[in-house]
């Protein structure tokens, strides 16, 4: 007996998304990230001071948010400003709902 939730192409697809958002998530400095950008905006620099970690390793990580589409990014004179984008976390959680909560 197969699971609903394999059925089908998008439904297989939709499980490769939310595997995948799970495993970007579950990198602790990147929670941590997602976190911080859940109440303003940030640069890399405001980033950095909550972490022990260089520069380019916090960039990094916002790369791979960036990518997942997890955050949005803008130009701001020389700096480069962070946020959460909320419609794809939406997307994120109303899948990982979707097999949590077997709806």
């Amino acid at each position: 007996m197969t699971a609903e939730c394999c059925q089908n192409k998008k439904a297989n697809e939709e499980l490769g998304y939310t595997a995948e958002f799970l495993k970007v998530i579950a990198e602790e400095n990147r929670l941590k990230i997602l976190c911080l950008l859940q109440k303003q905006e940030m640069c890399v620099c405001e980033i950095q001071e909550y972490f022990d970690l260089p520069q380019n390793l916090i960039s990094h990580h916002l790369k791979v948010l960036k990518d997942m589409e997890l955050v949005n990014s803008r130009k701001e004179g020389t700096k480069v400003m962070y946020s959460i984008d909320k419609k794809t976390l939406e997307k994120y959680h109303s899948l990982l709902s979707h097999y949590i909560n077997n709806n």
